[in-house]
């Protein structure tokens, strides 16, 4: 593949194409861009949202922040917060801060978590996560994460409660967390028959000394959730060589026939932070099949895929690149299973994160992180013409008021595009957004 000439195909195949050219966010775009909600921090809010949000029946939007709260276990920062945004049906939104980590402090660990990832949420309204520290594992006294889960309160006006379903660490033995020890991660995900599906970036069985990493299942039962490892990665080659990949921080994506999707941002010499896989994960009965289905080449830019998996209707999977270079959009190929890039020129996004592709509309959605008309980030999409088009420019408004470095968007009901953006607001604290595509 050469590196000047880059084929990108959406939803059916597209002819080849080059760049287009930046267009700037138009006056349309500018008065389609809203901030719902900005952060203000220890004491009395979040701070520094990076994950997506998701939505319940009624439209309020749940998301968590990496700090914030009014928990000092973490320091005067906050340990980072579940929050919950409802509509009035007028354009507002009202903020409600439903748990505070770190509510369970013995001194050196947050027993009940800290530093949230991700939501997700299952039809009754109760929402599940993991998060990068806390709980009681075996691993430092900071603890190496738990997956919780938040339950709405039976009576209007009560308090949201959280349990702890799974303290990652608890099996530790030859100088690895044989559970996995999750760090920063995407979000959970549902089987139909209410088991937990994600990824730990470090631990496991693996070969190189303190493992890298696994997929994991928690499943419900009389004693409590139980843990199964799925996969360890780094199992395959030796020495200093993890040829599947490790690290899986993304999470994992089902398909419609039940296997799972991923990708880890690198692969090949542990040493060498370069590469990166995309994976499936097939059940046979009760056991989990890994196969690698494609390698990011060593020394090729960009690389590091730690975005998850998305999918459109004819089975081609994508997903972004956010290092080396400005980053970019891969797309595998549902029948002959070749990478195709489209690659960012930081006029147009640098940083790619999390996808999201509209059925409707049929194109692609993203944001990037950095880059477009301010160089703090960009809302971005790619219809089915092949042609990119730069729809928001972050730090837009005096004082970046409207957020900046934005993270992965998603759709509510009526296809709105929300978000969050880690910086920038009234405080220089991150926002949640809204944009009207």
């Amino acid at each position: 593949m050469s590196k000047t000439s880059l084929s990108f195909f959406f939803l059916f195949t597209f002819a080849l194409f080059a760049l287009t050219a930046l267009m700037c966010a138009s006056a349309a775009g500018q008065n389609n861009y809203k901030v719902i909600h900005s952060f203000s921090g220890f004491p009395n809010d979040g701070m520094l949202p990076t994950s997506s949000t998701v939505f319940d029946k009624l439209g309020n939007m749940y998301g968590t922040t990496s700090g914030g709260g009014n928990q000092a276990g973490c320091g005067d920062l906050g340990c980072g917060i579940v929050y919950e945004l409802s509509p009035d049906g007028q354009g507002n939104w009202t903020e409600t801060v439903l748990y505070n980590f770190c509510s369970n402090f013995n001194g050196s660990s947050c027993l009940d978590g800290a530093y949230p990832n991700g939501l997700t949420i299952d039809a009754a309204g109760n929402l599940y996560g993991t998060t990068f520290s806390g709980g009681s594992g075996y691993a430092y006294m900071t603890g190496p994460g738990v997956a919780f889960e938040l339950s709405p309160p039976k009576e209007k006006g009560g308090t949201w409660a959280e349990t702890v379903l799974y303290n990652f660490c608890t099996n530790f033995s030859n100088g690895s967390c044989q559970d996995g020890w999750v760090g920063e991660a995407g979000p959970l995900v549902f089987d139909n028959a209410g088991n937990l599906y994600g990824t730990a970036g470090l631990g496991g069985t693996g070969h190189v000394a303190g493992g890298e990493g696994v997929a994991f299942k928690l499943s419900p039962g009389a004693l409590g959730w139980q843990e199964t490892i799925l996969y360890s990665f780094c199992t395959q080659g030796d020495g200093d060589e993890c040829p599947d990949g490790y690290n899986p921080g993304g999470g994992v994506t089902f398909d419609k026939s039940g296997n799972l999707y991923g990708t880890t941002p690198y692969s090949g010499n542990i040493s060498k932070l370069e590469g990166g896989t995309l994976f499936v994960l097939s059940r046979n009965r009760e056991e989990w099949k890994y196969q690698l289905l494609a390698a990011i080449p060593p020394g090729m830019e960009p690389y590091l895929p730690f975005s998850p998996i998305a999918y459109d209707a004819g089975g081609n999977l994508y997903s972004t690149l956010s290092s080396g270079g400005n980053g970019g959009v891969f797309r595998i190929d549902a029948r002959s299973r070749k990478l195709s890039l489209f690659r960012f020129n930081g006029s147009d996004g640098a940083g790619p994160g999390t996808l999201y592709i509209d059925p409707h509309r049929n194109a692609l959605y993203g944001t990037t992180g950095a880059g477009g008309a301010y160089g703090r980030g960009t809302i971005y999409t790619i219809d089915t013409t092949g042609r990119e088009n730069v729809l928001y420019s972050s730090c837009s408004q005096q004082a970046c008021r409207d957020g900046y470095g934005p993270g992965g968007i998603v759709p509510d009901a009526m296809d709105n595009l929300y978000g969050t953006a880690e910086f920038g607001g009234d405080d220089g604290l991150g926002v949640v957004f809204e944009f009207i595509p």
